[in-house]
């Protein structure tokens, strides 16, 4: 019913069938609206996860600059001291061929010695 003074025409009364046709549409419209709720609250979901997953991959990156850091601070130690080991060991090298040096000439100097006291005695049984 129109309202005291207002002149607007009355809409006329719908059929049942145009009510239906329209609760169903109207049914349809609330189907996708929903529909469109729930792809953007997924969507809402996925950006927060890749902000979380962004700020992880972040920190992991950091982490892995410092353990690369520290790793090239150790490779680094590690190689220092194999030159002083490479150093003492040729040291220890040089020496321990001065010794055998040093051995053979003893024994050659013994082996004359020897071989003197050798003809030595040889003389003296002979008259």
């Amino acid at each position: 019913m129109p309202a005291p003074g207002d002149d607007t025409p009355a809409e006329p009364a719908l059929t049942t069938a145009e009510a239906l046709q329209q609760w169903r549409a109207s049914e349809r419209l609330v189907a996708v609206a929903r529909r469109g709720r729930v792809a953007a609250e997924a969507a809402a979901q996925a950006a927060e996860d890749a902000a979380a997953a962004a700020l992880a991959t972040s920190a992991a990156a950091k982490a892995a600059l410092e353990s690369m850091a520290l790793a090239e601070e150790s490779a680094a130690k590690t190689a220092n001291a194999s030159k002083l080991v490479v150093m003492s060991t040729r040291a220890d090298l040089a020496d321990a061929d001065a010794d055998v040096a040093l051995s053979e000439v003893g024994e050659a100097q013994a082996q004359l010695e020897y071989r003197a006291a050798e003809v030595r005695a040889r003389e003296k049984r002979t008259p």
